[in-house]
């Protein structure tokens, strides 16, 4: 049975940066659950980093950039916290690793686990377009990543099934 990597958060485990649960309610996840599909993973707690801690962005670019040493994660005191990132992120590509997962769902706007938007550093709830470390990472090593937004894809990815080279056949 194919194994999906989900954000601890969206499972409902009190790992946030504010330490309150943000669990995603939703009948796709409740069976994926209940099929014992679902592999959670904390980047941030992974990673080192405290429950609760202070918020941090990406500052000068992308998920990616950090990956490429263009870009820091920085929390709003001014502290670096870009090695806990990347250790967080390697542990959530080793857990995909591990278990052969090709499909990620993780938490949109995170600095770790955002797909399409994440904050711009400045601290001023104003998004960008770009992945945190995490999805960057995932998807640099061919794992397809989804927000919480998009459970329907994973749905049909799943009902299509995978190729034997590890890439979903695509409807």
């Amino acid at each position: 049975m194919e194994k999906i990597l989900i954000s601890a958060c969206l499972a409902g485990d009190r790992v946030r940066y504010d330490g309150r649960r943000a669990p995603l309610e939703n009948a796709l996840l409740a069976r994926w659950k209940e099929e014992g599909r679902l592999v959670k993973a904390c980047p941030e707690v992974a990673g080192g980093m405290t429950i609760p801690r202070p918020p941090a962005q990406i500052t000068g670019g992308s998920g990616l950039d950090v990956l490429k040493g263009r870009a820091r994660v920085v929390d709003n005191k001014g502290c670096d916290v870009t090695g806990l990132f990347i250790k967080g992120a390697e542990y959530a590509l080793s857990i995909a690793q591990k278990y052969g997962i090709r499909l990620a769902i993780l938490k949109e706007k995170s600095p770790s686990c955002g797909i399409h938007r994440i904050y711009d550093g400045t601290f001023t709830s104003t998004l960008i377009p770009g992945a945190g470390v995490t999805a960057a990472l995932l998807t640099a090593n061919k794992v397809l990543v989804f927000s919480e937004l998009e459970l329907d894809l994973v749905e049909r990815l799943l009902r299509a099934g995978a190729g034997d080279e590890g890439e979903a056949r695509l409807f």
